[in-house]
């Protein structure tokens, strides 16, 4: 039953869409980290993590921004591991935010981490789901062994 549900077009749409968000959407926040086109991405830098850092809040966005494009990558090649990357990055993004005026921002990037648990729970039944399809396609002989087709 599971796999006839994840097998269904809307929720292959669905799938689909989180993917290309959670994979997409962190690659252009990184770029964005060098330009400063969207936002100016130094405010959002927590006032009691600043004074800690060991050079400029604009360089720790940079890294930030590095490490926002590789995790977006991994979201689009391996969203079963990616999502859970994302989560967890949105999560201590949020958590830093609590220590700012942003707290708006810190409940939206809550929300984005759910989502992103929820594409890598799909992901992962999607993975699982594929698996026993193919275990499934094999072709069982008297002797208990399964070829495939």
């Amino acid at each position: 039953m599971e796999t006839a549900v994840l097998t269904s077009p809307k929720v292959q749409r669905v799938y689909t869409l989180m993917k290309l968000t959670y994979g997409l959407v962190p690659i252009v926040a990184g770029l964005d980290k060098f330009t400063n086109l969207l936002t100016h991405w130094d405010k959002y830098l927590s006032p009691v993590l600043t004074p800690m850092l060991p050079f400029s809040a604009h360089t720790f966005m940079m890294i930030v921004g590095v490490i926002e494009i590789i995790a977006g990558l991994i979201v689009l090649a391996r969203p079963a591991i990616g999502a859970y990357i994302v989560m967890a990055w949105l999560t201590l993004i949020a958590l830093t935010l609590l220590t700012t005026e942003y707290l708006d921002v810190a409940v939206r990037d809550l929300v984005m981490a759910i989502g992103a648990y929820s594409l890598a729970q799909l992901a992962r039944t999607a993975g699982e789901s594929s698996t026993q399809s193919v275990a499934n396609k094999g072709v069982s002989l008297s002797h208990g062994r399964h070829f495939l087709n």
